[in-house]
């Protein structure tokens, strides 16, 4: 795979989701992206109170577990629960704010979304704020033309990509920047996962075994009663 920049300065990955559950998608694409940008570490964050979409089907603390587990073994991947422990809705733009209270001003960060969470950007809270405290990471389809990217944007959005999209990250800045880098297409997702464990079906190779151990466990996503 194509570096998009030759040498790292400690640059770290915020990765955040409902992660309800965590499957080999999210695991991949922070995998790739962290190659590819060259990130010393990769921060998961999951979602207490997502503002953006429905209540987590899962509780907290099983979302959490799960992020750990299937994280455990790779030492470039780190868990924080900022958001969990938060009591008010898990906006991107205070978790940053806070990431940067304790990491300082000039610790290069990169906020990684997949090409669809980068579309819907202009409904998140201040927005436009993320950049002034992250760099932006977007994995995207291998070929996917840029020219349909900017098809799909708002004209605010659109505005800040062409002001801001770069080839190369320059990691010697902390924030500001949107890359673009192709990932490994897998079409999972946490929707399909639960689906399947509620109508019996097996989710095997679509998520870690200590994930779905855990999930047989602790009896989640049950089948539907007949």
């Amino acid at each position: 795979m194509d570096t998009c920049v030759a040498e790292s300065q400690a640059a770290i990955g915020i990765f955040g989701g409902t992660f309800d559950p965590i499957h080999f998608g999210h695991l991949r694409l922070a995998e790739e992206l962290a190659e590819s940008i060259v990130l010393r570490q990769v921060r998961f964050i999951p979602a207490g109170q997502p503002p953006h979409r429905r209540r987590p089907q899962t509780s907290a603390t099983h979302r959490l577990a799960m992020v750990r587990l299937a994280t455990a073994d790779n030492p470039r991947f780190d868990v924080d629960d900022r958001e969990i422990r938060r009591a008010t809705p898990s906006w991107t733009v205070d978790t940053l704010e806070s990431l940067r209270a304790e990491l300082g001003d000039q610790q290069p960060l990169y906020l990684l979304l997949g090409a669809d969470a980068f579309l819907g950007l202009p409904g998140w809270h201040r927005w436009q704020h993320l950049f002034d405290l992250t760099h932006i990471a977007i994995a995207h389809r291998p070929g996917y033309p840029q020219t349909q990217w900017q098809d799909a944007m708002t004209m605010g959005l659109r505005e800040q990509f062409e002001q801001r999209w770069i080839r190369q990250p320059d990691h010697t800045s902390a924030a500001g920047q949107i890359v673009t880098c192709p990932i490994t297409a897998l079409d999972i997702s946490a929707t399909s996962i639960r689906d399947a464990l509620t109508h019996g079906r097996s989710p095997r190779y679509l998520l870690p075994e200590q994930v779905r151990d855990y999930i047989h466990q602790h009896h989640l996503y049950q089948p539907e009663p007949a």
